[in-house]
């Protein structure tokens, strides 16, 4: 089956931190993800750098792990308008509904670290379809 993972669960390939073996476990399964992932990982990479938690060289080495990752990056637009109106109903950010939508339309569901989001995406409608990264 495949599985949409978000940047949340993408990090945790390359900065050792409360689960990342579960998140590098999931890299043996057939894995989608909207474009936006690697923008959002390389926002994250960029704030390590700047608050001192890696250097600017370890936050470039990591993004080109990322870039190396079995993740299959389909373009948003196709999902965009389904993310707002997921945005809407649940009161949470497009961007993270992106991926929720992502994973509707292939019949499947995100993994995330984010607490939040998951918490949040837990309507009877929605059940399943939004799973929180086991630690």
């Amino acid at each position: 089956m495949t599985i949409v993972v978000d940047a949340s669960v993408a990090l945790k390939w390359v900065i050792d931190e409360p689960g990342s073996e579960a998140a590098v476990a999931l890299r043996t399964e057939d894995l989608i993800a909207p474009a936006l992932w690697l923008a959002e990982a390389a926002n994250a990479l960029w704030r390590h750098a700047r608050i001192g938690e890696i250097s600017e060289n370890e936050a470039a080495v990591q993004f080109s792990e990322l870039l190396k990752a079995p993740v299959a990056s389909l373009a948003m637009e196709p999902y965009l308008e389904r993310a707002l109106q997921l945005a809407m109903e649940i009161g949470h950010p497009v961007y993270d509904c992106i991926y929720l939508a992502l994973a509707l339309q292939h019949q499947t569901y995100v993994v995330t670290a984010d607490h939040r989001f998951a918490a949040i995406a837990s309507t009877p409608a929605l059940a399943g379809r939004v799973r929180l990264l086991t630690t």
